[in-house]
């Protein structure tokens, strides 16, 4: 063992190596902290951590299990070390040490070899000689360690390169001879040596001239090696060497002679070229490497070029589709990677390039003309990266650029298009594009802005790009389908068109070259894609020439291939089409146009003016315009609107015929299928229209068409709305065509037959036809004038041509024939209104035709989609809505059957809705006609009416909330109509007062009724069934949607002015007309103000509702409401099921005296029925109220007997406390006792039921088996009726029944509280039952009181049977019964206190319970204060343990003025109980005591102070979370009372407990560290000096993290040893006593403590006292401790003893190598961890 100069010395080396043995503890925690800990300390003793260490590392690995921490500890030494501590003989050790642990194995890279590595990196950096030496021992022949050899002079060369260089002659001396016998394996080892030493030699340039380090024998070692590593490593066919062999050539080839370089370029070039067949991270490494040695070759100063360009070109070559990689990787991780290599071989071409500018321009310009996609692509990309860089060397060769971009213009490839693009864009920044040849550059930007993402004519270039170049550039083909070569069409077309937009905006000499040669790319039809960016470069132009439309116009009349204007105004016309199309396509349109206006005939400028910004508007916001479904249809009419008004103005026959020709050739610039064709038809179409040449119009619907693709749906609607436009003006001429087109389909019909066992197609084809014709005769016969249309239509049906159009089965085709039906009908009504009426023949076949054509029909292979079909359903009901309109009168077959075809549609789902609600509209518009041209007379169609009502109801009262709405619409749509037609002043089609349509309808009146009665010419009111229908629509008055409310309010208004408006119907009904009217009106001012959108509740506007229907009730009517009543009141929709129960209450209550006793059984019935069917407790509530009201306002004895029988037969029959949703009668009991009236007589009823049955036997029926079963179950039966009707009551709140609680509130808790005890006696029997009734009844009775707090309470834990939660929760009611109800607790205490000398013990436990919260509130009782006291006290001493601490509970809960008063009482109790057996007890001895100290006097606690003290001080250490921390808590209190006489004892008393609370500040439960905390605040003050007060306000007092704390104990310990040396013997053994504790974490936390103060202490008898003993206790804490914790802060706190001041002699200290006893521990030590 080492010794010590002082007197004191401590076992320091014993304690360093039980550190070292700690790092290899299982615990990672401990495992830090010894290393940390060892690391600390180095700086003070490196020798003896050393020693240490070096003694542990011995065995090896095998032996220590973290021998790697270990050789970083050692690491960490070694640097520390002095100049004069740095032994070379010891050092050698140490190196052989570390070498030997590197070369017991021969792997490689592993944590304990890099550790180990350190070692001898940390040596070298004290003696580079030694280290070196011991290395090169190694060095002979070749064995494993020689590359972990290696690798530590690469790391030193990176570590310390000044040292290292001038040493590199001996390191190349002892390697070079054994790099020929190197391993393949191995070889990357030296070669990233290598690049390291070379490295370092150029960072030793950098501060001092090579030449000092760098002699002629060492750049000959430097040039072996080169040659080596070139012949034989660059060959190699492990690419891992080649790879890290060409990275160290690249840093040689600048240390090397220019002969040896020059020697080796033959070898050296190609071995680096032959890696870019690899990935990319090693083409990164190749162009570094290629860089470099471009740079030494070509940029030397020592001489000329070692490199001709001849020679450059294979490099070059080969460079050129590495290129590529920046722009194949952007979809890859190794982005980064690729774009360092795209900068490499820039750099090596700006390399290149400054020493041969036109060599290597000629190189570039042959590459492009190879047209090899890499090489091509490659050198567009250099090019364009050269050409600002070198645009001085390369001036004069711009035609030659020019000429090679020319030739490469029809190159296919994405890639090489991009990099062409971009190098035209860099060409017109230098002014390379003038003339045709920049005509020509800009044409080839503009048709690759037409690019389209379906492009796909590249990809056949790529694949042909990766069969020609094999897998000679792997790396370069990771592509996708969509991208090739890492380009896809879009990012071609967006460089384009920035491209194009930034010359036009940027670059003024340009001008000249792009206008007006931009007019000339509108036309062809392959840059339609690009139309959008000419038109806007084109605007740039114009907007520079806005002042000069003369020069606009001659510019382009000086250029013949320039397009005329109507060719201008035909193609742009025509791509006005889309308005959301891409890149504003529209708006730059519109504002070319504007422009370009004076190319126009010069009338239409001002019209364009003005009209231009106005289209431009409507477009502007995209995301707006897409709100409207119809914007697609609204633009298109716009623009023919536009282009019919241009031609008015134009007023130009020879133009418009031009123009009329232009659009006619430019069919061939839209493909068949393409949308714009429909609008070109259109265009055309108005054309013509404005054309008066019967043989030009001929010609030209000849030619529409013959390009018209029929097969396209919008195409064909677009050639028919053309065909109509020109029928406008030429009627005769479309039916001619429209006649030759019919004749050539003549034999449809047998070709049809025949494609169902030939080919579909053909029958696809046909349909095709004849929906094209049907639509162009539809749209013909629509824009046709009404005059000449009635023979046309006519000849048109009777050819029974339509009927052939049923065949058709695509829905397409369906569709349009299902449009011209409804178009010819149209026609019909159009001729009528202008005043050419006629009747519609065949009109009945017709509509048969519509509901077969709407139909699925998917046995012919044509599926209809969802959509398609709810398409063509909503054309056939507009269609027949127009069918249903014209003459002839509607046949009652034809109406049946369309009724039954189409009601079914007010169920279809709401998906699309924007379809749906079309569809819907024209179904009610349908039903409405239907009820218009029905019936004969209005009691038919009153009958008609109710039927098809019923046939909605269905969709009415649906829990779906658009069925509720269509219904609703319907009916009310409906309704409306049937008072047009059956009230006098409205005609059938809506309009009042005197009309046309009156005058028919009057004559037809007076034809069919002259013969009948009044009464059937009109409907009866009751024939309308309103007391049914009211019910119906009513409860939709309170619907959640106001779309139906409203509409519901106009159906009950509609239906009631209807009945109202019958001749005689309110004398008849006897009603009184004058408030029935009144009650009309106030309805009718309901409606009014929900169309105005007014602010008005909801619930106002219903109220208001149901008082005018109740008064508009007729007798009859009102009963058969009330009979149907459940319907209505079981709505699926809970607010109107709320508004149908308002309802039926205000309708009891303001005419329930009209109810005989039959109404009044029958509604009662139908009001039970609604309250057991309605799923909602609410809904069941509002109902039970309703029976309430009909028993208040009629004969309640009626009401409660069918109640009670109800309840009788279910009590027998079923379990009802089972019943899923409750039991409907117990709610109706509990709505009995809501009610003011009712609840009297109820509960008189039920009480006597109550009283009669008791509730328990008593005890001794407890183990009886009972004999007369049968009879007893009918008393339970009744006992559990009273008791749940008792509980309704109780439950119920109203008045009446909470004064007659009130009556007996304290006999009636008293008995609840106290019988909670015997209920749960009972439980613990088996008997559960009671239990659940008193708990059931005690809830109700607290609802009953408004006791809501208390309800919470019972419903806490209600059934459990364990004593502390029963206990518990009678405790907490007699809590809230002082708080709700003050006044009745005296009574209710002087029965509890005369309980608490019971016998049994649940009762006293019980009462006790209560009391204890009861006295809480004892201000005010006087002299029943002192009997309860005096009762609590007594019982204190019970043998049960819960009345024992519940009693103590209860002397502590008095209010503090009575606690002061009975204060020396209450601590002789408390004093008594700290010591209880029982656990709970002390603990609420603990907790009281705190409680009472917060108010006691100091004359009460002082005589009891120490006693208390010495009592607490015991319960600190208890293993009870909760009582220790009270404990600590209550012994901070004291600290209140430390004065007078008992100061001094007290103080000693605060000492002796001081050491324990600072250790259990952190302590691991977190309420007792909170405890700690508080009372370290309050004894704080006690110490006498202000470092303690202040220490107790820091952060780190508060913390939970054990750094701050381990922070606190150092800062306290401070404090110990400054202010508090007298009294650190004391505190010093009682810390030392905590190294025992049960604990883990407080005896971690007195160890710490311990150590910070001998580390802080200057007192010499302290440190001679206790530094030697806590040493030696911490070292065998360390080695025996099993806790984690224990032993990491014993490793820190020995730190803290080593690195303190009277411990510094230690630091001379060093381990006895041959000391067995320490030898022999640290093996032992060793094989435990």
């Amino acid at each position: 063992m080492a010794s010590s100069s002082s007197g004191n010395s401590i076992p320091a080396p014993e304690a360093v190596q039980v550190l070292v043995s700690s790092l290899a503890d299982e615990s990672p925690m401990v495992r830090e902290a010894s290393a940390a800990t060892l690391k600390d300390i180095a700086s003070l003793n490196p020798l003896l951590v050393l020693d240490c260490c070096s003694t542990v590392s011995r065995g090896g690995r095998r032996r220590f299990g973290n021998i790697a921490g270990l050789f970083q500890v050692m690491s960490v030494a070694i640097r520390a070390l002095g100049k004069d501590d740095v032994d070379p003989h010891y050092m050698a050790k140490l190196a052989k040490i570390a070498a030997a642990e590197i070369i017991s194995t021969k792997e490689l890279n592993a944590d304990w070899q890099r550790a180990a590595s350190g070692v001898l990196v940390a040596l070298g950096l004290h003696l580079p000689d030694l280290m070196m030496e011991e290395i090169f021992l190694h060095f002979s022949g070749f064995n494993s360690a020689l590359p972990a050899m290696v690798q530590i002079l690469s790391e030193f060369a990176s570590s310390d390169a000044f040292q290292f260089t001038p040493r590199l002659k001996g390191v190349l001396t002892r390697v070079l001879p054994i790099l020929g016998n190197v391993k393949e394996i191995h070889r990357p080892i030296f070669a990233n040596a290598f690049k390291s030493w070379c490295q370092a030699c150029w960072q030793y340039s950098v501060e001092y001239p090579l030449f000092t380090a760098i002699d002629g024998d060492v750049v000959s070692f430097l040039n072996s090696a080169f040659e080596l590593l070139l012949r034989v490593w660059a060959t190699s066919r492990d690419l891992k060497v080649r790879v890290s062999t060409v990275e160290a050539l690249g840093q040689m080839v600048g240390l090397v002679t220019r002969t040896q370089l020059k020697s080796a370029l033959p070898r050296l070039v190609p071995t680096i070229l032959e890696l870019y067949k690899k990935d990319q991270d090693v083409a990164f490494v190749a162009t570094c490497s290629l860089h470099n040695l471009l740079n030494a070759s070509l940029l030397s100063e020592s001489g000329p070029p070692l490199l001709d360009f001849e020679d450059l070109t294979v490099i070059l070559s080969t460079l050129l589709p590495v290129v590529c990689i920046n722009n194949d990787t952007k979809q890859h991780s190794g982005f980064s990677v690729g774009l360092k290599t795209y900068n490499e071989v820039q750099h090596c071409f700006l390399t290149v390039g400054q020493v041969y500018p036109e060599d290597l321009f000629t190189f570039l310009l042959y590459k492009c003309r190879l047209k090899e996609e890499p090489l091509t692509f490659g050198a567009l990309s250099v090019l364009k990266h050269l050409l600002p860089r070198l645009s001085e060397a390369w001036h004069a060769k711009r035609p030659l650029l020019v000429e090679a971009v020319k030739s490469l213009l029809d190159e296919s490839s994405l890639a090489v298009c991009k990099a062409l693009s971009e190098l035209i864009v860099v060409m017109a920044s230098h002014c390379y594009l003038v003339g045709s040849p920049g005509e020509l550059f800009v044409e080839y930007l503009v048709r690759h802005c037409a690019t389209t993402d379906t492009d796909r004519a590249d990809t056949e270039s790529s694949k042909e790009f990766i069969r020609s170049t094999g897998s000679f550039y792997p790396f370069l083909h990771k592509k996708s389908e969509v991208n090739v070569g890492g380009v896809c069409p879009t990012d071609l077309r967006d460089i384009c068109e920035k491209g194009l937009l930034l010359i036009t905006v940027t670059i003024p000499e340009m001008e000249h070259v792009l206008w007006p040669f931009l007019l000339k790319m509108i036309i062809p039809r392959i840059y339609t894609g690009a139309v959008a960016t000419v038109c806007r470069c084109i605007s740039e132009l114009c907007r520079n020439k806005h002042t000069q439309s003369d020069i606009i116009l001659s510019d382009c009349k000086a250029r013949v291939d320039i397009p005329n204007s109507e060719d201008l105004f035909a193609r742009l016309v025509v791509l006005l089409h889309n308005p959301l199309a891409r890149e504003q396509l529209v708006t730059q349109i519109l504002t070319v146009l504007h422009h370009l206006a004076s190319l126009f005939p010069k009338n239409i400028i001002l019209f364009w003016q003005e009209e231009i910004p106005k289209m431009k508007a409507y477009v502007s916001d995209p995301e707006d315009l897409k709100q409207d479904p119809l914007y697609q249809e609204t633009w298109d009419d716009m623009i023919i609107n536009f282009v019919a008004e241009s031609l008015d103005v134009i007023q130009d026959v020879d133009w418009v015929i031009s123009l009329g020709n232009s659009f006619a050739k430019q069919y061939e610039l839209y493909s068949s299928d393409d949308e714009h064709s429909a609008l070109l038809h259109r265009c055309l179409g108005i054309l013509l229209q404005k054309v008066h040449d019967r043989t030009y119009v001929r010609a030209k619907i000849d030619l529409m068409y013959m390009q018209a693709n029929i097969a396209l749906p919008v195409n064909r609607l677009g050639l028919a709305k053309a065909m109509g436009l020109v029928a406008a003006s030429h009627l005769d001429t479309v039916l001619d065509k429209l006649k030759d087109i019919l004749d050539n389909v003549g034999d449809s019909i047998f070709k049809r037959i025949l494609s169902f066992f030939s080919d579909r197609a053909k029958m696809e084809e046909s349909d095709d036809v004849h929906a094209a014709l049907a639509l162009m005769y539809g749209y013909a016969a629509k824009y046709a004038p009404s005059t000449v249309i009635e023979a046309r239509i006519d000849a048109l049906v009777g050819t029974n041509m339509l009927s052939h159009l049923l065949n058709v089965r695509h829905p397409t085709a369906k569709q349009a024939v299902i449009t011209a039906i409804d178009l010819l009908g149209q026609a019909v009504i159009g001729a009528a209104e202008s005043g050419t009426s006629f009747p519609l023949k065949r009109r009945d076949v017709l509509l048969d035709y519509i509901l077969t054509l709407m139909g699925r029909d998917d046995e012919d292979g044509f599926s209809d989609s969802n959509l398609e079909l709810l398409h063509t359903q909503s054309l056939a009901l507009s269609a027949c809505t127009t069918l249903v309109s014209v003459e002839p009168k509607l046949t009652i077959e034809t109406r049946n059957h369309v009724l039954k075809a189409t009601l079914g549609f007010f169920g279809l789902p709401n998906d699309p809705p924007d379809v749906l609600n079309g569809l819907i509209h024209n179904l009610i518009t349908l039903l409405c006609a239907i009820l218009v041209t029905s019936g004969e007379d209005g009691r038919s169609r009153a009958e008609q009416l109710l039927h098809i009502l019923r046939q909605i109801d269905p969709y009415v009262s649906s829990s779906v909330e658009y069925q509720r709405k269509r219904g609703c619409l319907a009916a009310y749509e409906m309704l409306h109509k049937f008072r047009t037609i059956c009230v006098s002043g409205y005609c059938s089609l809506g309009c009042q007062g005197s009309c046309t349509h009156n005058k028919r309808l009057d004559r037809a009146l007076t034809c069919n009724f002259t013969n009948l009665p009044s009464a059937f010419v009109s409907p009866s009111r009751d024939a309308l069934c309103l007391g049914e229908r009211i019910m119906m629509y009513l409860p939709r008055c309170a619907d959640t949607n106001p779309e139906v409310r409203k509409t519901s309010a106009q159906i009950l208004d509609l239906f009631f002015s209807i009945s109202l408006s019958l001749p005689k119907s309110a004398i008849s009904s006897g009603l009184d007309i004058e408030l029935c009217y009144s009650a009309l009106s106030a309805l009718e001012d309901v409606i009014a103000i929900l169309r105005s959108d007014a602010s008005l509740d909801p619930s106002e506007v219903f109220n208001r509702v149901v008082s005018s229907v109740c008064i508009l009730f007729t007798k009859d009517e009102l009963v058969a409401a009330l009979q149907v009543c459940s319907a209505a009141i079981c709505d699926k929709v809970r607010q109107s099921a709320e508004g149908a129960i308002q309802a039926v209450v205000e309708f009891i209550t303001e005419r329930g005296t009209e109810l005989n006793e039959a109404d009044i059984s029958r509604t009662t019935q139908s009001l039970l029925s609604a309250a057991i069917h309605v799923t909602e407790k609410y809904l069941r509530q509002e109902t039970l109220g309703a029976i309430s009201s009909l028993a208040e306002n009629t004969n309640s004895r009626i009401v409660f007997d069918e109640v009670l029988a109800a309840a009788e037969r279910d009590i027998a029959t079923k379990d009802v406390s089972r019943l899923r949703g409750g039991w409907p009668i117990q709610d109706a009991f509990h709505a009995f006792s809501q009610h003011a009236v009712l609840s009297y007589s109820f509960l008189e009823h039920v009480t006597s039921i109550l009283n009669q049955t008791p509730i328990f036997q008593g005890d001794s029926g407890k183990g009886e088996n009972s004999n007369n079963s049968g009879e007893s179950n009918v008393e339970d039966n009744l006992w559990h009726a009273a008791v749940i009707a008792l509980t309704a009551f109780f439950r119920g709140g109203g008045k009446v029944g909470k004064k007659a609680v009130e009556q007996s509130y304290g006999s009636v808790l008293a008995t609840l509280v106290l019988h909670l005890g015997s209920c749960h006696s009972l439980a613990n029997s088996g008997q559960h039952e009671p239990l659940r009734a008193l708990l059931v009844a005690f809830n109700a009775f607290c609802e009953c009181v408004g006791d809501l707090e208390m309800g919470k309470i019972l419903a806490r834990d209600r059934e459990q049977n364990e004593e502390e939660i029963w206990i518990g929760l009678i405790g907490d009611i007699a809590g809230c019964i002082s708080i709700k109800r003050p006044k009745e607790v005296p009574m209710i205490c002087l029965i509890l206190c005369k309980s608490l000398d019971r016998p049994l013990r649940y009762l006293r436990e019980a009462a006790a319970a209560a009391l204890s919260e009861f006295v809480r509130y004892s201000d005010s009782f006087g002299s029943l204060l002192e009997q309860m006291v005096e009762g609590l006290t007594r019982h204190v001493s019970d043998d049960s343990p819960n009345v024992r601490r519940l009693c103590l509970r209860g002397l502590v809960q008095m209010p503090p003025v009575h606690v002061v008063q009975y204060a020396a009482q209450i601590l002789s109790v408390i004093v008594a109980l700290l010591d209880d057996p029982d656990e709970s007890v002390q603990l609420t001895a603990v907790s009281c005591l705190l409680t009472v100290l917060g108010s006691s006097s100091t004359d009460a606690v002082e005589h009891i102070l120490l006693n208390l003290s010495v009592r607490l001080r015991n319960l600190q250490i208890c293993m009870n979370t909760k009582i220790r921390a009270n404990a600590f808590a209550a012994f901070g209190v004291l600290c209140n009372y430390g004065f007078g006489p008992q100061r001094d004892a007290f103080l000693e008393q605060v000492h002796a407990a001081f050491p324990r609370l600072v250790l259990h500040l952190h302590d691991d439960d977190i309420g007792v560290r909170q405890a700690c905390r508080n009372t370290f605040k309050c004894i704080a003050p006690l110490v006498e000096f202000d470092g303690m007060v202040a220490l107790a306000n820091t952060h780190r007092l508060s913390s939970d993290h054990r750094g701050d704390y381990e922070d606190f104990l150092r800062d306290i310990a401070r404090q110990f040893t400054q202010h508090m040396s007298s009294r650190i013997d004391t505190y010093m053994a009682s810390i030392i006593q905590a190294f025992e504790a049960p604990w883990p974490v407080i005896q971690a936390n007195a160890i710490y403590l311990c150590s910070s103060v001998i580390s802080f202490s200057s007192d010499q008898h302290i440190s001679g006292l206790y530094l030697s003993q806590v040493f030696s206790m911490l070292i065998g804490k360390i080695s025996r401790s099993t806790d984690a914790i224990v032993r990491a802060t014993g490793s820190l706190a020995l730190g803290l003893l080593l690195k303190s001041a009277k411990s510094s002699s230690w630091k001379a200290a060093r381990l006895d190598p041959v000391d067995p006893t320490l030898v022999g521990r640290e093996m032992e030590s060793s094989r435990r961890f």
